[in-house]
């Protein structure tokens, strides 16, 4: 459905402001390491509601970590993502229209990856709330907007894992509504992510 595949690319933008926040988790490592983004992941998650929402799908999005800097004995992280990096899952989404949701999360009416071109972020307060946990508060700056963004993180083995709920409209993005608001996507999306640090 065309029109649903417009609203997973409108969602898809709000999940790269979620990556984003989940870098921070490894600010609390023991010493200072870059992040290694080949073995870090993030990934999006974006529903759909309306009356005809069963006609639509829900999407899964990737956000590569583009670099990243942790400075334990601040403790600070810097985090940036370049925006064209986004990328629509969605195995079971024909190829069609998984391009056509690339396109749209990428144009004009969500990312506008031509004008905003990153997304980064920076940590304001990074508190251990446990053996293997903390609290995690910063500035995500997503669509031309700064907004402060607050997650928990737990360390599992060598990495760190959390997750977090966002609202597009926080961040200037509209969420796409089609068929007179039958079909529409989600204002919230969760992220998860994993963050490994370089050795």
């Amino acid at each position: 459905m065309r029109l649903a595949s417009l609203c997973r690319g409108t969602s898809a933008s709000l999940v790269l402001i979620l990556f984003v926040v989940g870098l921070a988790a490894p600010a609390w490592a023991d010493d200072s390491r870059p992040i290694d983004a080949h073995h870090s992941h993030m990934t999006v998650f974006v529903s759909k509601s309306g009356i005809f929402s069963r006609f639509a799908h829900d999407h899964e999005i990737a956000a590569p970590l583009a670099a990243g800097t942790v400075d334990a004995g601040a403790p600070s992280v810097e985090l940036r993502v370049e925006s064209r990096t986004l990328r629509v899952l969605d195995p079971d989404l024909a190829e069609r229209k998984r391009s056509e949701v690339q396109r749209t999360m990428l144009g004009p009416k969500v990312l506008d990856v031509e004008r905003f071109p990153e997304i980064r972020f920076r940590s304001t307060a990074i508190e251990k709330t446990g053996q293997e946990s903390w609290s995690v508060r910063g500035t995500l700056e997503l669509h031309g907007q700064s907004r402060p963004v607050s997650l928990k993180v737990t360390r599992a083995s060598e990495s760190y894992r959390g997750s977090a709920r966002l609202k597009q409209t926080d961040f200037g993005i509209k969420p796409v509504t089609v068929a007179g608001g039958t079909v529409r996507v989600k204002d919230e999306v969760r992220v998860e992510f994993e963050i490994a640090l370089a050795r």
